[in-house]
């Protein structure tokens, strides 16, 4: 019997997905040892800071670069928390620094906050649009490949931030050369409607609780680290950042991604149950395309016990031979 052409396609997806999600679970724990960390000058120091302008807007992005990299990474943080307390999140006698870990195996660590967040202040307009974050994220990109003398980044975007990268990768791809998409939240089948926004921001205080609520899993992290994040990330965002027009997240189209992408994700993730993962790893436009499960881990997994199993796949992934486009 012979299937239509996309019926065959999407049951080689799936294919696909189910041999991703089944031979990445288990090995990942084991292996970590396989990725021996380098001599780092960075880390362990706060990252340096820098200003890149776009549209005449200061956007402030960190940095931890070891003396001869071997590529780039850009770092893009979720909806509610900025980049240092997701990205540099200090804990004594634990190693939880995403860029410390990254550059120790040669990656130069960028991380942005976009518009409202962190050390970024907001726009004129209060608020923080989809099409502007990804517009954002193309422009940073583009500095870093010029500190990095044209070498392209890779992109890696965490929640809401994946989202964001998602569309970046979409509209920019000669911007990245691989596109990670961490903890994605949302049903790329959801349409979101095209709704009114409030007149002003309103501008809500983040709260301890909300710091704390990604911490689900018994056991995936002690009690020190989440005092850790939560006392950083309010320290970092007392004010909730407001978005409008999530509407424009309508115009995502995976089959429009041609960069080699990994999809990475807690096995307890709340937002990432279900179905929806496997349709938007099916849909991607790449071959070159990989989706890895962290076990005992939810929405925090990069800070997490699975921190060094969330590592090797990051960077086993960007290092796997392929051709260059």
């Amino acid at each position: 019997m012979t299937l239509p052409r996309g019926v065959a396609r999407q049951m080689r997806a799936f294919r696909l997905v189910l041999t991703s999600a089944t031979l990445s679970v288990a090995p990942l724990y084991g292996a970590v040892a396989a990725q021996a960390a380098l001599p780092c000058e960075p880390c362990g120091k706060p990252p340096s800071k820098h200003v890149v302008v776009v549209d005449g807007h200061p956007l402030s992005v960190w940095a931890k670069r070891p003396a001869s990299p071997r590529g780039a990474v850009l770092l893009v943080h979720g909806r509610r928390w900025s980049s240092l307390p997701n990205f540099d999140l200090r804990v004594p006698g634990e190693q939880r620094s995403v860029m410390d870990a990254l550059a120790a195996r040669g990656f130069a660590a960028y991380a942005v906050d976009m518009r409202g967040y962190g050390a970024t202040a907001r726009d004129g307009t209060g608020w923080i649009t989809p099409d502007r974050a990804a517009a954002d994220l193309a422009a940073v990109l583009d500095w870093i490949a010029r500190q990095e003398a044209g070498t392209r980044p890779s992109l890696l975007g965490y929640s809401r931030g994946s989202m964001i990268a998602l569309l970046a990768a979409q509209r920019s791809p000669e911007k990245l050369s691989t596109l990670v998409l961490y903890a994605f939240p949302g049903d790329i089948d959801a349409r979101r409607p095209v709704a009114g926004d409030p007149a002003t921001p309103p501008r809500a205080r983040n709260t301890r609780e909300g710091a704390g609520e990604d911490f689900i899993t018994p056991g995936a992290a002690s009690a020190a680290l989440r005092e850790a994040f939560v006392s950083a990330a309010i320290a970092a965002d007392p004010i909730t950042v407001d978005w409008a027009r999530m509407h424009e997240l309508n115009a995502t189209d995976p089959s429009a991604v041609h960069v080699p992408t990994l999809m990475i994700a807690g096995s307890r993730d709340p937002l990432a149950a279900g179905t929806a993962h496997g349709r938007l790893f099916a849909r991607l436009g790449t071959e070159d395309r990989a989706w890895v499960i962290l076990p005992n881990a939810d929405h925090a997994a990069h800070i997490e016990h699975s921190h060094e199993a969330f590592i090797h796949a990051i960077t086993s992934f960007l290092m796997r031979p392929r051709k260059t486009p």
